[in-house]
């Protein structure tokens, strides 16, 4: 369920004045999320921390005019974006009368904003994904950006043409300048938050750019398996497991230990298919990166050799 906001000046034409929400704050009835905008403490508890953000935006923009919208990771996440890499203690807004200020847990931006720059989700008025991908790479950085790059091209909500248009249009915003990792590694082919973050860890460590969502075949062309990464001509096939991973993968019925099982298994098809190395990382591997190029590396050298 989706939590309750509430602006004091609704509560105060509800009846409800300054010392009644004070004491509902004190007593631990509300959680006070910013000047005028509460929320009731059961319903905050519950939300984590991207829905406690999405409830702050939407506080936010009852207390202002219309010609506010929602920008950076704001707008990122009201539209369905991965929080990775966010700083969500903000709310970030774009108005064109003023900027580069902080208000309550809000950071104001000045923007010119163009018709086609603008959308309205979910009740909301927010940026366009492609302009607040490059919005999240001047403030939140390249990495940050990539994530909501894929996630907004794999759904299909924008293309790369209008994020290298929107790019463009950035070359002297503060931090423009991360964009460009995000133009070069945009892939509309990679599926999660793990995906895009390995790609950009491969790039990062000069191993060469992978193949994603490989299918292995058959001789006859039948497909057994569609792996995250492959260098085919290297012989090297890297696989993502992400903390959820077969809890997703489970099927109806089916234990997490038997669909690590059946994950073992396919695994062991690949070998026997291709001949070919298969490397699993995992987060912590990500955090690593040196020994974990290191572990790729050695895997490519076995196939070379």
């Amino acid at each position: 369920m989706t939590p309750t906001g509430y602006c004091s000046q609704e509560r105060c034409g509800a009846g409800v004045d300054d010392n009644a929400l004070a004491t509902l704050v004190r007593t631990g009835v509300l959680v006070r999320l910013r000047q005028g905008g509460y929320c009731l403490r059961s319903d905050y508890m519950h939300a984590d921390k991207a829905e406690r953000h999405r409830l702050l935006c939407r506080l936010v923009m009852a207390q202002y005019d219309d010609h506010v919208l929602l920008s950076q990771a704001s707008s990122c996440l009201v539209q369905g974006g991965p929080d990775w890499g966010l700083d969500l203690s903000s709310a970030h807004l774009t108005h064109t009368s003023g900027g580069g200020r902080r208000a309550s847990r809000v950071v104001h931006h000045l923007g010119d904003c163009r018709v086609v720059d603008v959308r309205e989700h979910a009740g909301l008025r927010v940026t366009v994904p492609a302009r607040a991908v490059v919005e999240v790479a001047c403030t939140d950085g390249a990495q940050a950006a990539l994530v909501q790059a894929n996630h907004f091209l794999h759904r299909g909500e924008m293309s790369l043409e209008e994020l290298r248009l929107q790019a463009e249009r950035s070359t002297y915003w503060p931090g423009s300048l991360r964009i460009h990792p995000v133009l070069l590694l945009a892939d509309p082919r990679l599926e999660s938050v793990g995906e895009t973050r390995c790609d950009h860890f491969f790039w990062t460590v000069g191993l060469p750019r992978p193949v994603p969502q490989y299918e292995v075949r058959l001789e006859d062309g039948t497909v057994v398996a569609r792996v995250d990464f492959a260098w085919p001509e290297l012989g090297v096939v890297v696989e993502f497991d992400g903390r959820t991973k077969y809890h997703q993968l489970r099927r109806e019925g089916e234990t997490i230990e038997q669909a690590v099982m059946r994950e073992k298994a396919r695994e062991d098809l690949i070998r026997e298919v291709t001949g070919w190395s298969v490397v699993r990382l995992t987060w912590a591997d990500l955090d690593n990166p040196q020994h974990t190029a290191a572990r790729i590396r050695r895997a490519m050298r076995v196939r070379a050799a």
